[in-house]
């Protein structure tokens, strides 16, 4: 879900913390869920008004994935591809969803719908495999039943 970038917003969130380097990560994180990501006029401003440097941030913002500088989709799938739902058919589970929303990992719909993104782990190998949507677990999943629960997020708000 991506919001137009307000400079309101931006100065709010910045005086949410105290002015130091310190809370860097926790703004960008404040402002990714604002915004749906972090734009680039936001690590301007966060620049600024911290004292660091913006390849720090971006730096930052690229290395947690929690954390996207492009927008996502409304709903944001993850697939884990550990090694147990790897071996359970993460793959095809994968390759099922590439097929009925016709993008990558780290892709958005043209809709602006989806994001499919994979992951190393969720925690949850006993179910394997998993795909998250929405922080919604579902659990052992079978390609056949991709467009069946991504059908129950058509039309569904953020969350």
């Amino acid at each position: 879900m991506t919001v137009p970038v307000s400079l309101k917003e931006v100065t709010r969130v910045l005086a949410s913390y105290p002015s130091e380097k310190r809370y860097s990560l926790a703004i960008l994180q404040d402002l990714q869920n604002k915004f749906g990501y972090v734009p680039r006029e936001c690590l301007e401003v966060v620049s600024k008004a911290l004292g660091v440097k913006i390849s720090a941030l971006y730096s930052m913002a690229t290395f947690y994935r929690a954390l996207s500088l492009k927008p996502r989709g409304k709903h944001i799938i993850r697939v884990c591809d550990g090694t147990a739902c790897h071996i359970r058919g993460a793959p095809v589970l994968l390759d099922a969803l590439k097929r009925a929303l016709k993008i990558e990992p780290g892709e958005t719909t043209s809709d602006g719908l989806f994001t499919v993104e994979t992951v190393n782990c969720l925690g949850a190998c006993a179910l394997a495999p998993v795909m998250v949507v929405d922080g919604k677990y579902h659990s052992k999943v079978k390609p056949d039943e991709v467009s069946a629960i991504l059908k129950t997020y058509k039309g569904k708000k953020h969350g």
